[in-house]
């Protein structure tokens, strides 16, 4: 295994274990770990710049002060997909932030073809249906949309493309992303600890540092990920993707024991089949463009 796909594996893992970090702050209300979480990001970030002397993205930012229009955009998107994120797990539903997490990649290619105007093989339009119908199977089993799932997969999604679009790389964009939402989120902590109400005064010691190394617990597997995504392969990068939700299924099911009765294993069946078509002919068309390039290259 080679460097990139440490890096990119240890992101996934990471992403994939944070139910149990999350799950040892479930005293502590969604909001107000998610401000920790805006907070100390921050501070780990600034920390890892002035390791590195690079505070190029200031810079930046002032050549093209427009970009922070953008930047407040993914960082809104992503405070949404984090409080939701938070609020699923210490709410016993883990195991649907995991089918959230299995069917983004599908909903990612979905937005490019909207948003993107790209075009889709046969195949993926057929991963798609899959999905959609296994998602309308279990709105129609429960009486209600699994909304966690399509809010947790849109956001990530929403946020990917922006980002893709972006000026900024992944540390630079997340110290902007974070520097924006710093001072709202610190506000709201002041507050809660002027009123007496605040968790890290309040609480145990244990608790205090846990919210402290929310920053860390967020950051790092962010820069596991885009020192991985630069030396591997999209492909290679996709299926790792599903090591993260895989984790957090298993997570919610042995470890929390949360319900999985058969009604709910049917619409996964069906999300699994489509993301089993997805990648089989992820892989197989780009061995064949590969093929085809090798082909050309010796002609």
């Amino acid at each position: 295994m080679n460097t990139g796909m440490l890096y990119a594996a240890a992101a996934y893992a990471v992403w994939g274990l944070l139910p149990v970090y999350w799950k040892s702050l479930q005293f502590v209300p969604a909001y107000e770990v998610l401000c920790h979480r805006m907070t100390w990001s921050l501070v780990f970030v600034m920390a890892i710049h002035g390791i590195r002397r690079d505070w190029s993205w200031i810079r930046h930012l002032r050549e093209r002060p427009k970009i922070a229009v953008t930047y407040f955009v993914t960082a809104s998107v992503l405070a949404i997909n984090w409080w939701t994120y938070i609020w699923s797990v210490n709410s016993g539903q883990i195991v649907e932030t995991s089918l959230g997490y299995f069917i983004n990649p599908l909903i990612y290619i979905l937005l490019g073809v909207i948003l993107l105007g790209e075009k889709l093989r046969k195949a993926q339009w057929f991963a798609i249906g899959i999905a959609g119908l296994g998602m309308l199977y279990l709105t129609v089993q429960y009486g209600k949309v699994p909304w966690i799932a399509f809010v947790l997969a849109g956001t990530f999604s929403v946020y990917g493309l922006l980002r893709k679009t972006g000026p900024l790389d992944s540390l630079d964009g997340l110290t902007l992303e974070t520097t924006l939402l710093f001072i709202p989120a610190l506000g709201v902590l002041f507050f809660l600890e002027v009123i007496g109400t605040g968790s890290m005064t309040r609480g145990s010691l244990q608790q205090g540092v846990l919210l402290s190394g929310s920053g860390v617990a967020t950051a790092l597997p962010l820069l596991f990920f885009a020192a991985g995504a630069r030396r591997i392969r999209l492909v290679t990068l996709g299926i790792l993707h599903y090591i993260a939700p895989t984790l957090q299924f298993l997570i919610g099911i042995f470890a929390y024991h949360e319900p999985f009765e058969k009604n709910r294993a049917i619409g996964f069946v069906f999300v699994w089949a489509a993301l089993a078509v997805y990648t089989v002919e992820g892989l197989h068309h780009n061995r064949t463009k590969l093929s085809v390039s090798h082909k050309i290259s010796r002609s």
